[in-house]
């Protein structure tokens, strides 16, 4: 479905003559909406609940860097004492290799937290953050955002 809804989009650019970031943009939302019509005739598929996780995968991990940037701002202003630097060792739920990159990737892009290193039996990450007040809570933090929201993205 994935690949309908792109050469969609492609050919709407093409019926425009316009090519730029907005048409394609436009493209794809059209496109989306003709196949959504297309499977309520003929059946429905997972494609639709699978953007509908990616875009709101998209729009939490943009809310969270903005709260992590926040939160890195006030620990710079602050004094400081305030900054309490640690290591946490985050038990994993996802187990392929694509998910424990993406949950990797997501903690060492969010400001104010770095992945270090997954243990051998690729069931631990070891995060550092520059903030840590309590470890079960951070912990608690990764697994209910990040790691859900990455399990819901691949399922």
């Amino acid at each position: 479905m994935l690949l309908a809804n792109v050469l969609l989009a492609l050919a709407w650019v093409a019926l425009t003559g316009h090519f730029s970031a907005a048409n394609l943009a436009a493209g794809f939302a059209l496109g989306f909406a003709v196949l959504w019509l297309a499977t309520r005739v003929g059946g429905s598929t997972g494609y639709f609940r699978q953007v509908r996780e990616v875009a709101g995968f998209v729009v939490f991990v943009a809310w969270e860097l903005v709260l992590a940037n926040l939160r890195v701002a006030y620990h710079i202003l602050a004094p400081l004492d305030r900054m309490r630097p640690g290591i946490v060792a985050v038990p994993l739920d996802v187990r392929t290799d694509a998910e424990i990159t993406m949950l990797a990737n997501l903690i060492t892009l969010t400001p104010g937290t770095l992945s270090l290193d997954v243990s051998e039996s690729r069931r631990v990450l070891y995060v550092h953050t520059l903030a840590l007040e309590d470890p079960a809570s951070f912990r608690a933090g990764v697994k209910a955002g990040y790691e859900r929201r990455v399990q819901e993205v691949f399922d």
